[in-house]
């Protein structure tokens, strides 16, 4: 890993927290992540399953934690399973967790080795009522991919038909959503590595430069930050391509009179950044573009102070959709005529702006969180309305990271990042 340690006591507080929602007499079980083969012997870069890492720190392969908080013996309530480690393993692929090391970095004094994982699972599976199991729940998920989480809920269900299994995930959904303070710090640094990325872009576009060139100075400056790269894959969309939302080419040339949308952002530690700006190719917008731009973040400036405690969700996106239709009247993108024969499912704002405004954001960029709930202090939001406009080959979204406050306005983790026209602009020609 490329990041400081971070202080076990807050892995400890995330399984309190968890327990504090269990069933009586119910154990947790939750997985690491394989790693992913491509072919050959090639494999993706290894990724931590975010739950596993949430409750423990344990940022490696082959890793099982087992939750059991009234096992008859205290040692077992609170278990580690690792991959034992060995000098021919720490020549060929690194160093792994000691026991000593897994302590130190999750707070869990009960460490085995996973060849010991069936025969005491089994002893404790004799005392559980229950057992959570981990499934992803993700409105968004993909689970077309057999995860070790899935193999592993098979076995439990054919060696232990009889006992009562629960869902790990709305538990999990919970406690993920409200940040702790270290958390919090983690993802400040991450919006810091990402500022440091799109200053550095402002010195670097111009007409003629390549979209994958402007990626690769935004690779250069996280990774020589101590990120592993980047959160999400990178959107670099100029000109039209703008107008595709989930553009992610980054082939093309940008040219001059162009706008260039860039939706990026760094990790670090694993906890997400997501930042959008535009900016002109030339260093200079035009009027329209500006009046566009200056529109969405209208938008953006009035929908984060609707991000309070108490806030639904769905409430929200329908004020904010009543905002941009605002603006789209203003920018004579519609008219009158267009709402008053607008369909309630599909509203006359969605031609120009059509996705959702702000997202759970924390170990995963689109985070887990209750969405049918009111949004409480410590939740973290995105905040990118947005206005594509195909046949002037503009897209323009804004974007930043929001913690919501026990009271006022949200604090913005992006706040120290350049957002203004003007600003960007005199930057730019600096």
């Amino acid at each position: 890993m490329k990041y400081d340690r971070i202080p076990k006591e807050l892995y400890i507080r995330n399984r309190e927290k968890f327990k504090a929602l269990m069933d009586k007499s119910a154990l947790a079980v939750f997985n690491s992540n394989d790693i992913y083969p491509i072919s050959a012997d090639s494999t993706m870069p290894f990724q931590q399953h975010r739950d596993i890492l949430h409750l423990s720190g344990v940022d490696q392969e082959e890793s099982i934690l087992v939750i059991f908080p009234e096992a008859s013996n205290p040692a077992h309530r609170e278990v580690l399973f690792l991959r034992e480690t060995n000098e021919h393993i720490a020549v060929w692929e690194g160093e792994k967790l000691t026991k000593e090391a897994a302590f130190e970095v999750s707070g869990i004094k009960t460490v085995y080795w996973l060849n010991q994982f069936d025969s005491i699972f089994k002893q404790l599976m004799a005392e559980a009522s229950s057992v959570y199991l981990n499934t992803n729940e993700h409105l968004r998920a993909n689970t077309e991919v057999e995860t070790r989480e899935d193999r592993f809920i098979k076995r439990v269900k054919e060696n232990y038909p009889v006992h009562p299994t629960r869902k790990s995930a709305p538990l999990m959904h919970r406690i993920r959503s409200v940040k702790e303070r270290e958390e919090l710090d983690l993802m400040q640094r991450a919006c810091n590595i990402t500022e440091a990325g799109f200053r550095r872009l402002l010195g670097f576009i111009q007409p003629g430069v390549w979209e994958y060139e402007i990626e690769a100075e935004l690779a250069h400056e996280f990774l020589r930050n101590r990120s592993k790269g980047f959160a999400y894959t990178p959107i670099v969309a100029s000109g039209k391509n703008a107008c595709v939302l989930h553009y992610i080419e980054n082939n093309q040339q940008c040219k001059d009179g162009d706008v260039i949308l860039l939706d990026v952002g760094a990790e670090y530690a694993n906890y997400s950044s997501d930042l959008t700006r535009c900016v002109p190719v030339n260093g200079r917008f035009t009027p329209r573009q500006k009046e566009v731009y200056n529109a969405v973040l209208h938008v953006k400036k009035e929908a984060e102070k609707l991000l309070v405690p108490g806030t639904i969700m769905s409430e929200y996106h329908k004020q904010v959709g009543l905002l941009m239709e605002e603006q789209l009247l203003k920018l004579k993108l519609i008219d009158k005529t267009d709402i008053a024969n607008q369909r309630a499912e599909w509203p006359a704002y969605k031609k120009y702006f059509m996705h959702g405004t702000s997202h759970f954001l924390g170990l995963d960029t689109h985070d887990v969180g209750l969405w049918n709930e009111p949004i409480q202090a410590g939740m973290v939001f995105t905040c990118e309305p947005g206005i594509y406009i195909p046949e002037e080959g503009l897209g323009i979204r804004i974007e930043d990271d929001l913690v919501v406050q026990e009271q006022g306005a949200p604090f913005n983790l992006m706040g120290n990042i350049p957002i203004e026209a003007e600003e960007i602009e005199a930057l730019m020609n600096a």
